[in-house]
């Protein structure tokens, strides 16, 4: 599997962290734009997922404020970042409750897999953020309706 060593990076205006070029050429080249991330810092660790978006001579990894504040991290100081090849399926983690749901409705897996990439990951990370494990179910089971209703507006599909 393909990793980079951990490297010191900070963060760049109030969510974007400048990932340097050596450490992300292996995972361009190999097309992996969407990666795993590692960020350490005073021993607390963080998993996420991200994409390396190429700015004029810069690589750019978001990273906003829910994962500063869980890391620990204010804008002005250095932490630790190591970027790992992603292998999940959509480009993040895919929530139990969702996989659950989603694979016991044959219909409403069609047409999720039919979606693009952007809003499947989008519709996870919705889910991802809830924090109550019924409540993901429930908005598993909304979507997973609501996609057989033939909605496909992400605002619509999780009301």
């Amino acid at each position: 599997m393909l990793q980079s060593p951990k490297f010191e990076v900070n963060i760049t205006g109030t969510h974007s962290v400048i990932v340097p070029y050596t450490y992300a050429q292996p995972f361009i080249e190999d097309k992996h734009s969407r990666v795993a991330l590692k960020a350490f810092y005073k021993g607390n660790t963080i998993s996420f997922h991200g994409k390396l978006h190429k700015r004029n001579d810069e690589v750019l990894i978001s990273f906003g404020k829910r994962y500063q504040k869980e890391l620990g991290v204010t804008t002005s100081e250095y932490f630790q970042l190591q970027i790992l090849e992603n292998t999940t399926k959509y480009g993040v983690e895919m929530p139990e409750e969702f996989k659950a749901v989603i694979e016991t409705d044959y219909e409403a897996l069609q047409l999720f897999e039919r979606l693009p990439d952007g809003k499947k990951r989008s519709l996870i990370y919705h889910i991802i953020r809830i924090k109550d494990t019924q409540k993901r179910v429930d908005r598993a089971l909304l979507i997973s309706e609501n996609l057989k209703k033939g909605l496909t507006d992400l605002k619509l599909l999780t009301k």
